[in-house]
């Protein structure tokens, strides 16, 4: 059974730095492997802040309003998916969450990150985030 599980969340202080990490298990990489961090706070809807895929080699990227301050990484022998933030601000504070999915035709894994749902069916428990002065 694929199971994602999040940890490295907590308080920090504003302009503080925190790494996320999600252990990936039972996940078969492939060419269409799908694999993100999403955050969500109350009252807003869910964000896609990173997303790793794979196309001629694992490709990452971060989401433009987050891409000078956080960075996703994946160590695929390590079935581990990372999140480094930093210069966090108290925006940042929310539940983050790794995903994990397969793009299929008519549904890709940028489209699926923009819209933060998609083929990133495979979601783990979450972590929290919480950014103070």
């Amino acid at each position: 059974q694929i199971e994602l599980v999040e940890s490295g969340g907590g308080s920090v202080q504003t302009g503080g730095s925190v790494r996320l990490s999600c252990a990936i298990s039972q996940y078969p990489y492939t060419s269409r492997s799908c694999m993100g961090w999403f955050r969500r706070t109350p009252g807003k809807e869910r964000e896609g802040v990173g997303l790793a895929y794979f196309a001629d080699g694992a490709i990452t990227s971060s989401a433009d309003s987050v891409k000078a301050r956080f960075t996703i990484s994946l160590d695929q022998a390590k079935s581990t998916l990372y999140l480094q933030m930093n210069s966090l601000k108290a925006d940042d504070s929310a539940m983050y969450y790794c995903a994990a999915g397969y793009s299929s035709v008519g549904s890709t894994c940028t489209d699926s990150f923009r819209r933060a749902g998609g083929v990133f069916r495979l979601w783990g428990q979450g972590t929290q985030v919480t950014v103070s002065s």
